[in-house]
């Protein structure tokens, strides 16, 4: 079998011969957007200026200091350190973008006061593009940020109206419709905030592939943390996937404890390690036996250590990622991580050389703070970081 860093090299050869091809093949993404705040939780303040205080490191201290204010109560002072354009959809759009796919993104990326014109935090977002729709204002999430993860405190109430018939009522039907069938790939992703992503996965089933299976499709679809949703939620969740795999192949991406939400719904008794030199073992096979009771084409499984897949005509595989424990950025590494995984399977690579470019993409980006173009991802995948060090 081959090494990791031969399939990387291999992953690098075949996005490079593949960079013309990228810019024919149509990519349809959508449906939310938000206006991320990235921020830092204050543990201490030595004075009162601009970066006068020294921030929580870990998720545990800070809870920890939340925790001591029960039956009493707390101030503590967060510190707005870059608002952005974010949105699982749009972030995983931008980098494929950047990465030199033909992306089209219909979403909640409009101004707020001219839902139909975009909001300026976007422009950047347009750039790399090719056309953007913007059907409502952004929703808005605080991302507390910390050496071991961050919190999402999210608002998504101007995401959670977006469903076919809307989008069908601001776009047309013809138009709407149109925009599927000519895609390649769709992504659909933030299942969890958007009620309406289920009627869009019904609308797809229904009306852009009603007549058999599109082989030469692909839908990449992100649950994007289910934890506040019913166990009945989630089991009818995939039931619908299953049915919208029957009208053209689908790929469900799960960080870790996604994957072992879904599988625990699902009866199934694997994915018990999250960390250590068998983890890679256990997410492989994990999204083999997802996949099975799933009854999709693909699952793809990316923990912090590096991602794992199992697909109907691959078999299954993992690869180390090039994990960093100092990320200048984490929020969006899982966008990114779909976003590279799914460019791999647009041009046809194998599995395991799918998974080196999502690593790749993800790792890339928390230690640039920016999504990579090709060029960086070549130049990253040639010269892969080791999977224990920065």
């Amino acid at each position: 079998m081959p090494g990791r860093m031969e399939i990387a090299k291999s992953a690098a050869t075949k996005l490079e011969r593949a960079s013309d091809a990228l810019r024919s093949l149509p990519v349809l993404v959508g449906f939310d957007g938000f206006i991320d705040s990235i921020i830092h939780a204050v543990e201490k303040r030595q004075s009162l200026g601009p970066d006068g205080y020294t921030a929580f490191r870990t998720i545990d201290q800070f809870s920890k200091r939340v925790a001591a204010a029960a039956g009493k109560s707390a101030n503590i002072e967060l510190v707005v350190k870059e608002d952005r354009f974010g949105g699982n959809g749009p972030l995983m759009a931008g980098a494929m973008g950047c990465a030199g796919a033909s992306v089209t993104y219909v979403g909640a990326v409009g101004a707020h006061d001219k839902p139909r014109m975009l909001h300026p935090i976007y422009d950047g977002f347009s750039k790399v593009c090719c056309e953007v729709i913007p059907v409502a204002p952004p929703a808005h999430t605080d991302a507390l940020e910390f050496d071991d993860g961050k919190i999402m405190l999210g608002r998504p109430k101007n995401v959670q109206l977006i469903g076919w018939e809307s989008l069908a009522s601001d776009l047309g039907r013809e138009r709407l419709v149109s925009l599927f069938r000519n895609s390649v790939l769709i992504g659909i992703v933030n299942w969890v905030m958007m009620p309406g992503v289920e009627s869009i996965w019904e609308g797809i089933r229904t009306e852009v592939f009603p007549g058999g299976r599109a082989e030469s499709k692909r839908v990449f679809l992100d649950l994007a943390d289910p934890t506040r949703r019913s166990d009945e939620d989630v089991r009818g969740a995939v039931r619908r996937i299953a049915d919208l795999d029957v009208c053209v192949p689908v790929t469900l991406g799960l960080n870790l404890s996604e994957a072992q939400r879904v599988a625990r719904v699902l009866g199934l008794g694997v994915l018990r390690v999250d960390s250590g030199p068998e983890l890679g073992e256990s997410v492989r096979e994990g999204a083999g036996a997802i996949r099975d009771a799933a009854g999709v084409d693909c699952v793809v499984i990316h923990p912090r250590e590096g991602a794992g897949a199992a697909s109907a005509g691959g078999g299954s595989a993992w690869f180390d990622g090039p994990f960093t424990e100092n990320p200048r950025l984490s929020t969006g590494a899982g966008d990114h991580f779909n976003a590279g995984f799914a460019l791999g399977q647009l041009v046809k690579m194998d599995l395991d050389e799918s998974l080196a470019l999502g690593c790749a993409t993800s790792g890339a980006y928390v230690r640039d703070a920016q999504s990579p173009s090709a060029e960086r991802l070549k130049e990253f995948l040639l010269r892969l970081p080791g999977p224990d060090r920065a």
